[in-house]
């Protein structure tokens, strides 16, 4: 910066001095470089108050130091200005649009270069690919590529690069490998865009593969290569294969690139060898965001919560790291899991300070971890505070207050939020039926599950159902759940459901004669799943009438584990006399009797009823 302000200083010392193109252009260079956007401003000021005549050249300096630094209205101003345009004057104008994020605009300029008859140069093309690439506007492209190919520009290396990337986040990566392939002259941006696009598609056979090509042909890899590399193992990659780059990453020296650590964190760590991922943190000297965001997503993903991780997490208060809201809504997750609310709240502090506003992200972590935490009052403070609120952020309130026994309270703010004008989804109505079942709330349940189906046409799962078992067996009307025409047609088996819900309850005996009627309709591969809670009811029945039937038990077990094994004579015979052998004094032990006695006629053919 010291040889900028001498340059500036020179300036108004002699207004009217011998200053040439050249020297604003230099001054302007610096600009560019430093990101001076004031001091910039001020050169622009001054070249306008002199009378300066400038040309085409330092224009096109302005215009670039304007898109650089991010000013685009000003860039445009000064693009409009311009008597005279050069190639260069519509490149920057293009790139400048790029850079900015106005892709449309980049290819509005572009054709309106086309249309003036400005033939495009390499980094015209460059530009106008990459804008093509963000919006996925993959026919506008190919129209670009056929620009490319009718012109002199054909095998230029910077172009080709352009249209493998181009084609590569457009998804066509056989049309990149195509391309690449048809190369005479490959450098290593070539090679790096290829690997990097097999990395982004998961495709990690071939990344791996191109990478082991690339140093067999003697093209030394950069750390944009590993980095590459390392995504593609991370993806789906093997222990083995994350070893052998970072063998390669400590023999090439760039071991100390922080971004390459933080990338082989990441790799070792969704390759199972969290340990290593963490020896890795620990041996850096300066730890940056990437790496500790990478490494406690690594615990995360084990569910390993010991002291070293707890360590991790307290560092983040101690260490003076610029963290992101990302960042701290993982964070603020995991403290959610393990029910940390010592830590969560120091999270909150650090949100509280370093971030100027809280995105709903945030917000719905904040409530998620003090719902699990059991701070129901935090959890509501924390949802009210929100400025905005999503589905998410209602059902995780609901969710806190259905965890803790506080059903009514979820009931009303489904209702609130439905009076918002906001669509529930599945999670929605799972937390509000499991918030009925452990508040007694079963005719509101009902409703709630109804209104799921007809009003919101939302298909139940699984857990659904499980939810509505519960609230029947909870309230006492089991038997009413078993033949309730919802949980009857579902997909699913609601014998298992309804049986699952009894031996919890204790109602072994029920659940016994509904696993047995469910085993009746299954092939052999699946009889021994109805083994337990049969086993169950044998042991509870043995215990009313005290009567020895360990050994009869210990046959029906066994016998349901091999009938398949069996040969037909000897499948012909014991069912019978294992059913003789059964004890069966009440009226539900006999009823367990006829299912068995049908389910062993109907695997066999028998006709006769066996022996009572």
């Amino acid at each position: 910066m010291g040889i900028l302000h001498e340059a500036l200083h020179a300036v108004p010392v002699h207004p009217n001095g011998p200053f040439d193109h050249s020297f604003y252009m230099k001054i302007l260079q610096l600009c560019i470089a430093r990101n001076a956007f004031t001091c910039g401003r001020q050169v622009h000021g001054h070249i306008i108050a002199s009378g300066f005549p400038s040309n085409v050249h330092l224009r096109t300096k302005l215009l670039v130091f304007y898109a650089k630094c991010m000013e685009l209205e000003s860039a445009r101003k000064v693009f409009g200005e311009m008597r005279e345009r050069s190639v260069v004057s519509w490149s920057a104008m293009v790139s400048g649009c790029c850079q900015n994020g106005h892709f449309e605009d980049a290819l509005t300029t572009f054709v309106e270069m086309r249309r003036e008859g400005v033939k495009a140069n390499q980094f015209t093309y460059g530009s106008v690919l990459r804008a093509c690439a963000s919006i996925r506007c993959f026919n506008v492209g190919v129209q670009v590529q056929g620009c490319v190919e009718k012109g002199r520009l054909v095998g230029n290396l910077f172009v080709q690069s352009a249209l493998i990337d181009f084609h590569s986040k457009c998804g066509k990566m056989e049309d990149a490998d195509r391309l690449f392939e048809r190369m005479t002259d490959r450098d290593i941006v070539s090679w790096n865009t290829m690997i990097g696009g097999y990395a982004v598609h998961g495709l990690l056979a071939n990344s791996f593969q191109l990478f082991c090509l690339m140093m067999r042909e003697g093209m030394a890899p950069d750390r944009f290569t590993l980095g590459s590399v390392l995504q593609a193992c991370a993806a789906g990659g093997t222990l083995l294969q994350v070893s052998q780059v970072h063998k390669f990453i400590v023999e090439w020296g760039f071991l100390y690139y922080k971004d390459l650590t933080g990338s082989l964190i990441d790799a070792y760590a969704k390759c199972g060898s969290v340990q290593t991922a963490h020896h890795l943190y620990r041996s850096m000297a300066e730890k940056d965001l990437v790496s500790y965001t990478a490494l406690v997503n690594a615990y995360a993903r084990e569910g390993k919560y010991g002291n070293d991780f707890l360590d991790i997490l307290k560092e983040l208060v101690c260490m003076q790291l610029e963290v992101d809201d990302i960042a701290l809504c993982s964070i603020l997750h995991i403290c959610a899991d393990i029910a940390s609310l010592i830590l969560g709240q120091q999270i909150h502090v650090l949100v509280l300070k370093r971030l100027a506003s809280k995105d709903v992200a945030i917000g719905n972590a904040l409530v998620d971890m003090y719902g699990k935490c059991g701070k129901i009052k935090d959890a509501t403070r924390a949802f009210v505070e929100m400025q905005v609120k999503n589905v998410i952020s209602w059902t995780s309130l609901i969710a806190a207050y259905g965890r803790h026994g506080f059903g009514n309270e979820a009931v009303a703010l489904y209702r609130q939020m439905e009076s918002k004008g906001l669509k529930p989804n599945d999670v929605t109505f799972l937390s509000l039926l499991f918030a009925c079942s452990h508040s007694g709330l079963t005719s509101e349940g009902w409703n709630c599950f109804t209104s799921m189906i007809s009003k919101y046409s939302i298909i139940p799962r699984a857990e659904h159902f499980s939810c509505l078992v519960d609230l029947s067996a909870r309230s006492g009307q089991l038997e009413e759940a078993s033949t309730n025409g919802a949980i009857h047609e579902s997909p699913f088996s609601h014998r298992q459901l309804i049986s699952g819900a009894c031996n919890l309850k204790g109602r072994y005996e029920y659940s016994s004669i509904l696993s047995l009627e469910w085993l009746l309709c299954q092939k052999p591969p699946k009889h021994c799943v109805c083994i337990k809670p049969v086993l169950q009811f044998i042991r509870f029945e043995g215990q009313i009438s005290g009567k020895n039937i360990e050994i009869g038990m210990i046959c029906l077990d066994w016998k349901f584990r091999t009938y398949a094994k069996l040969p037909t004579p000897q499948r012909m015979k014991w069912p019978q006399n294992l059913i003789l052998n059964f004890s069966a004094r009440s009226i539900a032990a006999q009823h367990v009797k006829a299912v068995l006695a049908r389910f062993f006629r109907q695997t066999q053919g028998l006709e006769a009823e066996p022996a009572t």
